[in-house]
């Protein structure tokens, strides 16, 4: 690790192109990011882990209720995605600042559920947590696709997955150590996971480089120059060579070139297969709620259900996002819709009980391995470098506004019908989505980039 900003930023940029020099397929920017995510994950998937309990069995709001939040948790960070991924390329690259404001606003809005004893005051706390997750999004993940090489994508967001995924497996863990040490532990909760949230904000500002380049370049000095074609970089230079500075684009780009990279046919194709995808996909609280109550677990142990997803995440983000570079991102992104159908079979099945619990949330992991990291690092391969804030907000915006509707139409489908009806409906929409989005991205043969 090293500061950030503890160097200086003016330079120029080529291509380190030193014999025998090959450049890490996991940048040190990578790993600073993944430090910042694992952190942060922790102070939220605390939250995560006690919130379905809190609200439903604590408050005492229906599954309808609980879908509204849900859906806010989906529906208004996806909202300002775009806003967050454009204003980081259109200041020049400038991601660290646009996600810095993201990861604080949600480090604030952690110990204001302290004083959230209502559905408004909870919904508006969490509307403001969410407005966070989404400015910080797409700029992260367009400072991974700068930081690595193209035919490492797959495996750089892999590696960023997993340590993110380790804070998701650590942060039940925490969560139900200090529900069980403390009498009042729903507020325990909140304000350990404010102060932990806080860490992660310090850790982006001093470790996260303040500008990030394509991967492979190295720096030179301003008073430095060589002829054409025999560019020579100097002896030594501080900071990794992801950490300089670029060239400030002739024109930041506006909203509407944003939006434009839309006319790009490989991410319209995208965009729509995520968004599709979205609209079948159950949330994470509802799943275990329901894997709770078919499997007559204990409350006290409910918090412990999301371990089993990022234990298995953990395991297979690596791997399968190296596999995504060696084979087609697309294709695993759609078998990773398959693997979590056969999840909801599970859950529909006769077969219940601890080993059935399990084999869900096996499943569950395998499906956020397959897909979380792999479609960023598809996206990445089909924007240019100074669109990338806007290319990732793009897809990812409409994979969130899909999600949200869908918690919105499954705890609506619950009060209704109740949860196994509403969830064999949606395993039904989820196997024809995946057929549809299979015909749609079959045009496109792609190639790791």
């Amino acid at each position: 690790m090293y500061l950030a900003d503890s160097r200086s930023t003016k330079a120029a940029v080529v291509p380190d192109t030193r014999p025998g020099r090959r450049p890490a397929a996991v940048p040190g920017t990578v790993l600073a990011l993944g430090a910042v995510s694992l952190i942060t994950d922790i102070s939220s998937e605390m939250i995560t882990a006690v919130l379905p309990l809190y609200v439903v069995a604590g408050l005492g709001l229906s599954p309808l209720g609980f879908g509204l939040l849900d859906g806010i948790n989906n529906g208004v960070g996806a909202l300002v995605r775009l806003a967050g991924g454009h204003l980081a390329d259109r200041g020049g690259r400038r991601h660290k600042i646009v996600a810095g404001i993201g990861y604080g606003l949600s480090a604030v809005c952690k110990p204001l559920l302290l004083l959230a004893h209502t559905l408004p005051v909870i919904s508006a706390v969490l509307a403001a947590d969410r407005t966070g997750k989404g400015l910080r999004t797409a700029p992260r993940d367009a400072m991974i696709s700068l930081a690595a090489e193209p035919e490492h994508r797959g495996r750089a967001f892999g590696v960023h997955r997993a340590m993110d995924t380790t804070g998701a497996l650590l942060g039940p863990l925490v969560a139900f150590a200090v529900l069980r040490a403390t009498v009042d532990g729903y507020d325990a909760v909140f304000a350990v996971s404010g102060c932990i949230a806080a860490v992660g904000v310090l850790v982006l500002v001093l470790f996260v480089p303040r500008h990030i380049t394509s991967a492979g370049a190295v720096r030179l000095p301003e008073s430095h120059s060589s002829p054409a074609g025999a560019a020579r970089p100097p002896e030594s230079h501080s900071g990794p060579a992801d950490a300089v500075r670029p060239p400030e684009p002739a024109r930041p780009p506006a909203l509407r070139d944003s939006i434009g990279l839309l006319r790009r046919p490989e991410l319209r194709r995208l965009t729509v297969c995520a968004a599709l995808l979205g609209l079948t996909t159950v949330s994470d609280s509802f799943l275990y709620l329901l894997l709770q109550r078919e499997g007559d677990l204990p409350a006290h142990l409910f918090p412990l259900l999301p371990l089993g997803t990022a234990a298995v995440f953990l395991l297979l983000a690596v791997p399968l996002g190296a596999l995504a570079d060696r084979v087609s991102r697309r294709r695993l992104f759609l078998a990773g819709h398959g693997v979590l159908l056969l999840g909801y079979g599970l859950v529909l099945s006769p077969w219940h009980g601890v080993p059935a619990v399990v084999a869900v949330l096996v499943l569950h992991g395998a499906f956020y391995a397959a897909t979380d990291g792999v479609l960023a690092a598809a996206t990445a391969g089909v924007v240019p470098a100074e669109h990338q804030g806007a290319g990732q907000a793009l897809v990812s915006t409409g994979q969130a506004l899909a999600r949200f509707t869908c918690s919105l139409a499954f705890g609506a489908a619950w009060s209704l019908w109740g949860g196994q009806t509403a969830l064999a409906v949606t395993a039904a929409a989820l196997a024809v989505s995946a057929v549809v989005a299979s015909f749609v991205l079959r045009p496109a043969n792609e190639v790791p980039a």
